[in-house]
């Protein structure tokens, strides 16, 4: 088993049952892939497992690699069978039947906490679990809305299955604040959970092998536009230029992946395109600096694994980042490669002050960051619900 599906296992070894009531559960999400979301679902999943709690993960399009460290728990997986638009004409027909199947596993099952994640999940949630009779609805908020046409859309859809939502729990104050004006929320409808760290992020690992004699700048994102690869890439040819090149290693796979490899080309510079890795702390060990340059943002696991390995980092003050990197960690303004030049040349150039604030994140996310609290924070925050309803 992979070091990380290894760190996610742990929790559930973890914590004690406990003697309070204890709300049967299941969580809603569209897949089980790599990504930040499914590893925040699955931690969360497997504490409340470790605390007694029957849970239970319904998937609704595919699975991934998170399924297995679910299931070797003890945790029962549910795939619904929703169908993408890629299926074509088949996808309405598929999807109605799906969300039949949904309502029929919830009234057969009977939680009493339907707690669903990404858009797509909560929008199918509300209703499915009001037909289903289910006590309580909570919706999980991971990212900002914007004012596009296409999102004022998706945004109207939001809005009406929140009205049939209990709850909101965002990952971070600046989601939650941006919730709050785009769906125009009452104060008590949205509450702020940050996302968790297993105890094992805060352990050595051994460096990665990356053959290279240049400094690494390390970046642990999907490679889709939004996440501003081509800014960090203008960035490293940037100092390149001033006399300071490096490596830019990249972890993670996208749509944006050809025109960043040609853009690597065209700016001759030192790119190393890793793919999903599932090694992402030995990376941390082998990197000099972490880097995120996101145009947008929730709240980034990525940052919170480089945190807990007392990384430098430098990464654009969006979304939740300037919550984790406030005072232990260089923010700098999005889409401005400049800044983010500047930024890396200081970490690499003053190792005394990468040194210090590789440490403050660490010692700060030690003591607010850790999976045990984010879980049983979920837990306090369905009872009260419960006990609400």
């Amino acid at each position: 088993m992979p070091r990380d599906d290894k760190a996610l296992s742990l929790a559930a070894e973890r914590c004690p049952g406990t003697a309070a009531r204890l709300p049967r559960t299941c969580l809603l999400i569209g897949q089980l892939g790599v990504g930040g979301t499914e590893k925040q679902l699955t931690l969360l999943a497997l504490g409340l497992r470790a605390r007694a709690v029957d849970t239970s993960v319904l998937v609704m399009f595919e699975g991934g690699p998170r399924e297995e460290v679910l299931r070797a728990a003890g945790i029962p997986v549910v795939h619904l069978g929703f169908r993408r638009r890629s299926a074509g004409w088949r996808m309405v027909p598929g999807n109605a039947a799906a969300f039949l199947r949904l309502v029929a596993w919830l009234r057969t099952r009977r939680p009493e906490v339907l707690h669903a994640f990404l858009f797509y999940s909560y929008v199918v949630a509300a209703p499915a679990a009001r037909l289903a009779g289910v006590p309580v609805v909570v919706a999980g908020r991971r990212g900002l809305a914007d004012g596009k046409l296409g999102r004022r859309l998706l945004l109207a859809v939001e809005r009406w299955a929140t009205r049939m939502t209990d709850l909101l729990i965002a990952n971070a104050h600046a989601v939650a604040e941006n919730a709050r004006t785009t769906e125009r929320l009452p104060t008590g409808k949205v509450v702020v959970v940050h996302n968790g760290l297993p105890e094992s992020a805060f352990a050595p690992a051994p460096p990665a092998r990356l053959e290279t004699e240049l400094p690494v700048v390390l970046c642990v994102a999907n490679l889709k536009p939004y996440k501003g690869h081509a800014h960090l890439f203008e960035a490293v040819a940037r100092l390149a230029g001033r006399g300071l090149p490096c490596t830019l290693a990249l972890a993670g796979e996208g749509s944006a992946r050809a025109a960043l490899q040609a853009l690597a080309v065209r700016l001759a510079i030192d790119v190393r395109f890793l793919g999903i890795r599932t090694d992402v702390d030995q990376l941390l060990a082998r990197a000099d600096v972490v880097v995120l340059p996101s145009l947008e943002e929730g709240m980034s696991n990525a940052v919170m694994e480089a945190m807990a390995a007392a990384l430098p980092i430098v990464a654009t003050d969006v979304g939740g980042t300037g919550e984790l990197l406030r005072g232990r960690g260089l923010l700098v303004r999005p889409a401005e490669p400049e800044a983010l030049a500047e930024g890396i040349e200081r970490l690499l150039t003053d190792p005394a002050l990468a040194r210090g604030l590789g440490r403050r994140a660490r010692a700060w996310s030690r003591e607010h960051l850790l999976a045990d609290a984010m879980v049983d924070r979920h837990l306090r925050i369905y009872r009260e619900l419960l006990d609400g309803a």
